[in-house]
């Protein structure tokens, strides 16, 4: 509900067209359902991080000292316990977002 209220705003405050509507939508649906897959699919598991992953790298370039609040963190905390409401809201604006661009690069 939060994320149509953003995309209105947006729309109306931005004058987007049809086409905007329909890029917007289709970004948020879409970061919202593939990030289940994609978070643990990059090594952020229930599990923690999984040896020779991506997330592993990750953490490596902090030499093991993962910052509060980090991509990190936040992408571990995801994959270990889901995405809370907060978070789809802020993925599925970021989606939104990027339907948006693409959109303008295309059109």
């Amino acid at each position: 509900m939060i994320m149509i209220i953003i995309i209105m705003w947006c729309c109306v405050n931005f004058s987007w067209g049809i086409g905007s509507w329909i890029a917007a939508g289709v970004g948020a649906v879409a970061a919202v359902v593939a990030a289940p897959v994609v978070v643990p699919a990059l090594g952020f598991t229930s599990a923690g991080i999984a040896a020779g992953s991506t997330a592993a790298w990750m953490m490596s370039l902090s030499a093991g000292a993962v910052a509060k609040g980090s991509t990190v963190a936040v992408l571990q905390s995801f994959g270990a316990a889901g995405m809370g409401s907060v978070a789809k809201v802020v993925t599925g604006t970021a989606g939104a977002l990027a339907g948006k661009a693409v959109y303008n690069a295309i059109d």
